[in-house]
């Protein structure tokens, strides 16, 4: 039997909180998801004068990110390349900006922020995740 790392409540307040102070130290107003690896919301922050459309994109980036076991940036790009039968996949947020929690080699969850330009929101995901390694 294989086993794998799970997030605990305490990671997922610690990859919030980095999350925050990146977005917070570059003035971006975001929100932030992170789900567990079947896609379930585990936390969602929307910061001060994020826009309320926001909270779903963040969530299902995240979603996309845990499920597709990918960043879900890398479906924008499949689709810019012209993979257009990726359009009709039963993922909701194509757009960079979800990243998977990896360890062991393992997807354990994923990070999904809105707000920004997409490569802002995925570096706000990615200064979360890295803080699980401190």
């Amino acid at each position: 039997m294989k086993q794998k790392s799970v997030l605990t409540g305490a990671d997922v307040a610690r990859i919030l909180d980095h999350a925050r102070a990146e977005a917070q130290a570059n003035q971006w107003a975001v929100t932030i998801a992170i789900v567990d690896d079947g896609g379930h919301p585990l936390a969602l922050e929307r910061m001060d004068g994020a826009a309320p459309v926001s909270a779903y994109i963040a969530t299902e980036k995240a979603r996309t990110s845990a499920m597709g076991r990918r960043p879900s940036g890398d479906y924008e790009e499949m689709i810019k390349a012209g993979r257009n039968a990726f359009l009709s996949a039963p993922l909701t947020a194509m757009l960079e900006g979800g990243v998977p929690i990896v360890v062991d080699g393992q997807v354990i969850g994923a990070v999904g922020v809105s707000g920004v330009k997409s490569d802002q929101d995925a570096q706000v995901a990615r200064v979360g995740i890295a803080s699980l390694a401190e």
